[in-house]
């Protein structure tokens, strides 16, 4: 009886000590595991893409197109309205309304431009010459609500004019996104007031750059080591 009792006690406390071992092992495993995690770290957060917005930048110059041409939809993914072609040399009066670049302009051919975008964009902007008053740019979202306003610095700025100078840059964005934009040269509802030329405007895109998803890695990793704790208690 007393043999017996000795004998079970001494293999219980083998099985405690190879179960204390084994539960020692597992944590040693896991703080390595942890070690290693941390040297990583900065690895896993410098190589790890997670997304965030960076601008992608169209500019339309209006060049190729023949003086007195209507635009219309002869640009992809845009739309205009009221809007001719001018040439240097040929119709535009190019001494007082120089282009920004190259030999083209569009202008106001009887009334406000508007221009129409097939995608939604960020911004939107353009160089203006300007005579007879202010011109404004108004910005619209998908539902024709005005997202933004902005209005040259001057009344005229044609060269000649002795105030300010041509092609002034005049420029719009939204987190909303712009659908749309109007226009308004304000010296004469019936156009003739303003050219425009290289009409830029910005669409966000997603690209890759640091982070999340090691973040991610790392989250997973800690809920390893953690179950196999739990698991070894």
């Amino acid at each position: 009886m007393t043999i017996r009792s000795l004998t079970c006690r001494r293999v219980f406390l083998s099985k405690n000590n190879y179960s204390s071992e084994k539960t020692s092992d597992v944590l040693k495993k896991g703080d390595r595991l942890m070690k290693r995690i941390c040297l990583l770290l900065p690895l896993l957060m410098l190589f790890t893409p997670h997304f965030v917005q960076a601008d992608s930048i169209t500019l339309t110059d209006f060049e190729g197109l023949a003086d007195g041409t209507s635009v219309g939809s002869l640009i992809p993914g845009l739309v205009f309205t009221n809007a001719t072609v001018l040439t240097a040399g040929i119709s535009l009066n190019n001494f007082d309304f120089p282009p920004h670049s190259g030999a083209n302009v569009i202008f106001d051919d009887g009334g406000a431009i508007s221009i129409n975008f097939t995608h939604a964009v960020g911004s939107v902007g353009g160089f203006f010459t300007y005579a007879g008053g202010p011109v404004r740019l108004d910005a619209f979202d998908a539902t024709h609500t005005l997202v933004g306003t902005v209005t040259s610095a001057f009344s005229t700025n044609f060269a000649s004019s002795g105030v300010g100078s041509p092609n002034e840059f005049l420029s719009l964005a939204s987190a909303d996104g712009i659908s749309s934009v109007t226009i308004t040269g304000t010296g004469s509802p019936f156009g003739g007031t303003f050219t425009l030329d290289d009409l830029s405007f910005t669409a966000a895109t997603p690209v890759p750059a640091p982070s999340s998803l090691g973040l991610l890695a790392i989250g997973i990793a800690l809920l390893f080591v953690r179950r196999h704790r739990t698991t070894s208690t």
